[in-house]
């Protein structure tokens, strides 16, 4: 019995202009892995490499071709009988500079492993529909649209709302977070807001101390990655909770991850497979965080269904507490169905519905 395997690409249509400090997005390029026995063709496992633009180290001219190489290194391989076998097998084919096909190549065996029904860990996630909270994402753009995208998140149930700051005026930034204060003060409503690295170091501690008067529960990467110092001294006097995101991106080993978190000594993490280099890797993450003291969770990074269902697995994996991050199933006119169910601010696998790939087909 040998794998045979096939890179499938595709693009995701966005259903709106999704503003953020990389630009607007139309649209998303991403490859599908498709893993099967040779022995027993109709039974295949998925896995999703989507690196984003402009942010993921894997974002290289002929990725495509590269990742064409790779997978064809997959044809022959016999599927290892282990998790941590799969995670070793997937390190060593996709390497350090290839984190989202590493991630793809982890859940792609795991689902082939456990009968190709895209149980990647067999849990209350996927087994009895377990819920997971999310925030709800409002996306850079106009000050109206994004009060409209306010009032439809919390009218759907968001209790928790994470806004993108760093593209407005900042005065206009600061008016929507305590227009939601003003108009939702009888609501439990726990806001988060993500700069994407948009501050300016000589500018960051006095927009953190603005924005605090508004209760706001964390800011993610307030200044640009690699400032390490500067980070570190903004974690130490911070009003407001400092999670790091761009931060993580490119670091490969336990060693260099414990140096950087115990310089920084950041209050949480934010752990997205398709950046840090799969299920393993995030996985080194919590684990040093979590020996550190540091809060962590778990969030998506503009993911198909089919790579959001293995993040969300992973998740109830790890025992994710509180709200876990932006949640893709409702992006995109033409992402994959799913049994993936959103409703009041949480995401849980609907076993009475079914995938379907045709349009991968």
């Amino acid at each position: 019995m040998a794998l045979k395997s096939e890179l499938i690409s595709y693009r995701l249509d966005f259903k709106f202009p999704a503003g953020t400090s990389r630009g607007t997005l139309h649209h998303k390029d991403t490859f599908f892995l498709k893993v099967w026995d040779d022995a027993d063709p109709g039974v295949d496992g998925w896995g999703e490499c989507g690196p984003l633009k402009k942010l993921s180290i894997d974002d290289v001219e002929d990725l495509e071709q590269l990742l064409m190489e790779k997978t064809g290194h997959l044809n022959g391989a016999k599927l290892p009988n282990s998790v941590s076998a799969i995670y070793s097998f997937a390190k060593e084919l996709a390497g350090f500079q290839y984190p989202a096909y590493r991630f793809a190549v982890e859940t792609a065996l795991l689902d082939l492993k456990n009968g190709g029904n895209k149980l990647i860990y067999t849990n209350d996630f996927y087994t009895k529909s377990s819920q997971i909270p999310i925030n709800g994402l409002i996306w850079m753009g106009h000050m109206e649209g994004m009060l409209l995208q306010i009032s439809d998140k919390i009218n759907e149930g968001s209790d928790c709302v994470k806004m993108k700051v760093g593209s407005l005026d900042f005065e206009k930034e600061v008016d929507i977070l305590n227009y939601i204060r003003r108009k939702y003060y009888n609501k439990e409503i726990l806001l988060r807001v993500d700069a994407n690295g948009a501050f300016k170091p000589d500018e960051a501690m006095y927009k953190m101390q603005t924005m605090a008067k508004s209760n706001i529960h964390s800011i993610e990467q307030p200044i640009a990655a690699g400032q390490t110092e500067l980070m570190a001294q903004l974690c130490q006097r911070t009003p407001i909770d400092i999670a790091l995101d761009e931060e993580l991106i490119g670091m490969h080993n336990r060693q260099e991850k414990l140096e950087l978190l115990r310089l920084i000594k950041p209050q949480y993490i934010i752990i997205k497979p398709t950046l840090l280099g799969g299920l393993s890797s995030s996985e080194e993450w919590i684990q040093l965080a979590e020996e550190l003291g540091i809060g962590w969770w778990i969030t998506s990074a503009l993911e198909s269904n089919i790579g959001l269902n293995a993040i969300c697995q992973f998740a109830n994996e790890m025992k994710a507490k509180s709200y876990q991050g932006r949640v893709t199933g409702k992006l995109y006119h033409n992402n994959i169905e799913s049994p993936l169910t959103i409703t009041n601010g949480y995401i849980y696998y609907d076993n009475n519905r079914d995938w379907n790939l045709t349009m991968l087909n």
